[in-house]
């Protein structure tokens, strides 16, 4: 197929200028919280920021998952209108998004996109012309009273593996087993609570084996995953089945009306068409600045690489089923790139779950705390290859002993003593001190990683220590040279030596610019620079001779602590709070 061959022309690019960006859509069911933060939308944001000081071309996708059972029972609880539901998470959500500085270039939703129905339904018109979609009839529960077939959380009664009288159709809140609504004893509508009948009806299945046999297969084999996809997709592979897309519905895409045979209240199934809201937003992306076919130059040209962002849960729809959606059109669009997955993110020794209260109120911690330390504190400990969680306590070393003592010290030390007693203004270097000072700062106060890189290599754990090794490099240096010593004695030294310092920091806020941004560029004005910091190019590791960029002279702007440390007191509220308004689950 050409997209296969496509992709892997691509991979042996060294270099590409295009990427296509994803962050997995969010559900459009209630509040997203830190562990879907650090696992599918900060490293993103962190790695675009990244690329675009490569001047690397980028787009940013992304929206809310607006379809779905959870929604509409959800929804008719509350007696919203499901479009009206929907809207006010889309804006909580990007609300959330906003105070944590992630910015995405477009941000839908698959509800309220003008473009998706059409896009979603060209998307299974094409597999079924192709020859990837099956036809089967099957049971399932009807409701006589309400008139519709129900999904399986409209379905309650007793659990068959344990006996709980209040398991859901999907799964038994008493012993976690995942469960079949036809297989239950004493089910009910959760609507009315009537007694639902079997009926037959007819749903379409997307050809997964046939997909892997003609090419997907290869095309996964072919790539270089990390170890968590490769082992759970490659299984997958093995014993793969026909996966159902559509469902009987009122909220959602339709089924097409020229292929649906006379079948009503079929509608696409919402794993199927939300992956689909990348592509459709991306075309609402290109109306919306008056280029409407731009969006086909980001999905079927061959050097564009897609990489998506997502959770340990979404593996297989990134990684199997959407790339097989992808190649099943027989054209030119482009597969996967790179698929980031990461693991689960936890809180405080167990698992983030909002139902239960057992959260962090995201809106109420941006009031009380910094949320661009927030953001540095979930990639240094984001869960990459293993679960790991937020520990009040480690945010509070890793802002105080971390960014604090490291960064925000070498900033004051050396700005303060520059504003005091060299008139506010950068010193000169003196020629006659540059290679010696150069040496001494890039060669023996401490080995000069690259942030940048391990960014690129989706490494944010790593990235975060490497931007702290550039702040303990410098730190060792202004120790060593001690230019409040020198002053007195060598005061063309001190100056050279302080002008180091603020060259050193220039690349700092540059290092600092996809972590934090706003705090780098108050670190950019502080050394009298103008614009905006994150349009300057990536600066990579500093080469003697070639790495000074600042000049002698600048006014320096305001000089003021970048961050403010966090107290035991703090740390202990809010480690109590979270027990106490947790929920003990039935």
């Amino acid at each position: 197929m050409r997209s296969l061959e496509f992709t892997r022309a691509a991979e042996r690019h060294p270099r590409l200028n295009r990427y296509l960006v994803t962050s997995a859509l969010p559900y459009a069911n209630g509040p997203i919280h830190f562990g879907h933060v650090t696992g599918a939308y900060l490293p993103a944001d962190v790695y675009v920021r990244l690329l675009r000081m490569r001047g690397e071309e980028v787009l940013f996708v992304c929206g809310a998952d607006e379809y779905g059972t959870a929604i509409t029972i959800n929804a008719e609880k509350e007696g919203l209108d499901y479009s009206a539901y929907v809207a006010r998470w889309r804006d909580t959500i990007k609300d959330t998004f906003d105070r944590f500085g992630i910015q995405f270039d477009v941000w839908s939703g698959t509800s309220s996109c003008a473009e998706h129905a059409a896009r979603s339904q060209d998307f299974f018109r094409t597999l079924d012309r192709n020859g990837y979609l099956l036809k089967q009839r099957s049971e399932q529960l009807y409701c006589p009273k309400d008139e519709m077939f129900l999904a399986d959380r409209y379905v309650v009664g007793t659990c068959y593996l344990c006996g709980h009288e209040a398991a859901r159709g999907n799964e038994c809140p008493n012993c976690g087993q995942e469960l079949e609504p036809l297989k239950m004893k004493v089910v009910a509508c959760k609507i009315c609570g009537t007694r639902p009948e079997k009926r037959a009806t007819q749903h379409w299945y997307l050809d997964l084996p046939k997909l892997r046999d003609d090419g997907v297969g290869a095309w996964f084999a072919d790539h270089d995953w990390k170890p968590n996809v490769t082992g759970f997709i490659g299984n997958q592979l093995k014993a793969i089945e026909p996966r159902p897309i559509t469902r009987d519905m009122r909220w959602g895409v339709p089924v097409p009306e020229d292929l649906a045979g006379g079948e009503v209240g079929k509608v696409l199934y919402v794993w199927f068409d939300a992956p689909i809201g990348y592509v459709s937003f991306t075309e609402q992306w290109a109306r919306e600045r008056g280029t409407p076919d731009a969006w086909k130059r980001w999905w079927q040209s061959s050097d564009t690489r897609l990489v998506h962002f997502i959770g340990k849960d979404n593996i297989p729809f990134h990684c199997l089923v959407f790339p097989a959606m992808l190649f099943g059109q027989k054209s030119e669009w482009i597969l996967p790139w790179h698929v980031p997955a990461n693991e689960f993110y936890n809180l405080q020794g167990g698992k983030f779950s909002t139902s239960q209260n057992w959260t962090i109120p995201l809106a109420e911690f941006a009031e009380k705390y910094d949320t661009e330390c927030a953001r540095f504190y979930l990639l240094a400990s984001a869960p990459e290859t293993a679960d790991s969680e937020w520990r009040w306590e480690e945010f509070q070393s890793c802002v105080n002993a971390g960014l604090a003592d490291t960064i925000g010290n070498l900033v004051t030390r050396v700005l303060r003593f520059i504003d005091k007693n060299y008139g506010s203004k950068i010193p000169e270097l003196h020629a006659r001190h540059a290679e010696e000072l150069d040496r001494i700062i890039l060669s023996e106060c401490g080995a000069i990683p690259d942030p940048g890189a391990d960014i690129a290599e989706f490494r944010f754990r790593r990235s975060a220590e490497s931007l702290l090794a550039c702040g303990r490099v410098a730190n060792v240096f202004v120790d060593r040279m001690a230019p409040w010593a020198l002053r007195k004695t060598d005061n063309e030294l001190a100056e050279s030596v302080l002008n180091t310092c603020c060259q050193w920091l220039a690349w700092q806020a540059r290092w600092m610019a996809p972590f934090m941004p706003i705090k780098a560029q108050k670190l950019w004005a502080m050394l009298g620079q103008a614009g905006d910091v994150s349009a300057q190019p990536w600066p990579g590791v500093p080469v003697a001779g070639t790495w000074r960029t600042l000049a002698g002279g600048t006014q320096l702007g305001t000089v003021e602590g970048l961050f403010q440390k966090i107290e035991d007191s703090a740390v202990q509220s809010e480690i109590a709070a979270l027990s106490a308004r947790a929920v003990t689950p039935a």
